[in-house]
């Protein structure tokens, strides 16, 4: 029989409802910082989700949604990421993004309990990091694995083979929280089994492929909706329920 040994958790979404008023916000003050007239809506940036990774997201933009583009705007993609990081640094500094619901509360109970724990995400470092430090301890994860610290992003499985190769362990002993399709795809390609927290962006996606789907993991007083999945006697995520989906 397998056995629970690690949670692994992406970032953007999943954690904490980062894009729409994170990321989104400071993509579009790093354009206007540049003298651009770009402005991602709401709804258009829903459906730059769909590439991952900040710096490939712009340049799938460019392709996607701009004429005449010339090889300067390519160029600068490098400093707009940059300035947009600082600008999301900022959100995150005051304090305008909290944690998703039962979030704290499930890694708190893991960390107490001794399950280790991951980050695997393609958002930047810096990101990631501010986050946890802000609502969290980073020192709790014994892996965080984010940005460019592998070639291929999600949906290619490649992070989460980082993840696992670094925690010496096998896709068997882990449990994946994750929030899109993307996602969801590359944890499956990795053999993991995987929990989906889904939200506003992501929740028309295809999850076939997850064990559970949410709308968030809950608390004693706000019980979680289930989505996909067989889920009794439990009204919020709890680490029972974790070593329950692991060890079946």
């Amino acid at each position: 029989m397998t056995q629970l040994k690690a949670l692994i958790f992406d970032v953007d979404g999943t954690l904490a409802e980062t894009e729409r008023d994170g990321h989104r916000v400071a993509f579009n003050r790093a354009f206007s910082e540049a003298g651009l007239d770009w402005n991602w809506s709401i709804d258009l940036y829903g459906k730059l989700l769909e590439v991952s990774g900040g710096k490939e997201r712009i340049s799938y933009y460019l392709q996607q949604y701009c004429s005449d583009v010339n090889e300067d705007l390519y160029n600068l993609i490098p400093q707009l990421h940059q300035a947009k990081t600082h600008h999301y640094l900022e959100l995150l500094s005051s304090g305008e993004i909290e944690l998703r619901l039962g979030v704290k509360r499930l890694i708190e109970e893991a960390y107490n309990k001794g399950i280790r724990l991951a980050i695997a995400t393609t958002s930047a470092l810096p990101n990631a990091l501010a986050l946890l430090e802000k609502h969290l301890d980073p020192d709790w994860f014994e892996v965080i694995a984010a940005g460019d610290i592998v070639t291929n992003k999600k949906p290619s499985p490649e992070i989460y083979n980082y993840v696992l190769d670094k925690l010496n362990l096998e896709p068997g002993n882990c449990l994946v929280f994750e929030d899109s399709y993307q996602g969801l795809q590359a944890a499956s390609q990795a053999n993991l089994t995987t929990v989906i927290t889904r939200n506003n962006y992501t929740k028309h996606q295809d999850f076939a492929q997850a064990t559970l789907v949410l709308e968030h993991l809950g608390e004693l007083d706000q019980p979680f909706t289930v989505i996909q999945g067989n889920v009794t006697k439990k009204h919020y995520f709890d680490l029972e329920l974790a070593y329950n989906l692991v060890n079946r």
